[in-house]
């Protein structure tokens, strides 16, 4: 793998109301998939694609998943925590937080995805944008949730997630990639969805964008949780050989 990989920080801070009562006493980090919590294979997923650091930004039931990963050594990771505190910070509040973990320059990921991309392309189509940000997407066409990015030659032209036209396409693959610039507009202690940061530097022109082609994993639902066990039975015993 290569060296110089950027830190991730993973939004594992929410409530996860959407799979109570399995959410009810732990964290979605926690849900076992395939008999393991799902961060399990979340890490293991990044120490493969080469990554060293983690950040995880935490929030319910925080300790339980400080406790299950540790300083992140058995995975082959170093892992850093940042808790939202009281009160529920929004995806961009939880990164504006974690900025003094996170250096310059980081990538950020949803606490409930399991994405298979090659990360390092994602880095360095980040870092040769020159762009505050970027967004990866994948051409998703309604299939495995509302598609919500207007996506062509290379560029964003539009991304909303609650007002969809029918030329998106694509849909906010999951995975982005930001200078801290990107964040610190945003007031402290401010409550604000991740969403608003992809607008804002759409905006400002500062929005760079790769497409992914392999489909995105998530556990927001039990069909997710089950569709993501059936593509790791097929998928870990590689990972494993590749050793």
């Amino acid at each position: 793998m290569s060296k110089g990989m950027l830190p991730v920080a993973i939004l594992a801070g929410g409530l996860a109301t959407r799979l109570r009562p399995l959410t009810d006493t732990i964290p979605k980090a926690l849900v076992e998939v395939r008999r393991e919590p799902f961060v399990a294979h979340q890490l293991r997923l990044l120490k493969t694609a080469g990554i060293e650091r983690v950040v995880l930004c935490v929030g319910y039931q925080a300790d339980m998943i400080l406790a299950f990963v540790g300083d992140g050594s058995r995975f082959g990771l170093h892992v850093d925590y940042s808790l939202d505190g009281p009160v529920l910070r929004g995806t961009a509040g939880a990164i504006h937080q974690a900025l003094p973990l996170l250096g310059d320059r980081f990538m950020v990921l949803y606490g409930d995805s399991y994405l298979p991309c090659n990360y390092q392309t994602v880095q360095r189509s980040f870092l040769n944008s020159g762009k505050r940000g970027l967004m990866t997407v994948f051409r998703n066409e309604n299939r495995w949730d509302s598609s919500n990015v207007e996506f062509m030659e290379g560029r964003i032209l539009a991304y909303d997630k609650k007002n969809r036209t029918p030329r998106m396409q694509h849909i906010d693959y999951g995975l982005g990639a930001f200078h801290r610039s990107a964040f610190e507009h945003l007031a402290a202690r401010s409550v604000v969805d991740l969403a608003h940061v992809y607008q804002y530097l759409l905006r400002q022109g500062e929005l760079a964008a790769v497409e992914v082609h392999q489909r995105f994993y998530e556990i927001g639902s039990l069909e997710g949780i089950q569709e993501l066990a059936e593509y790791l039975s097929r998928r870990e015993p590689l990972l494993k050989a590749d050793k």
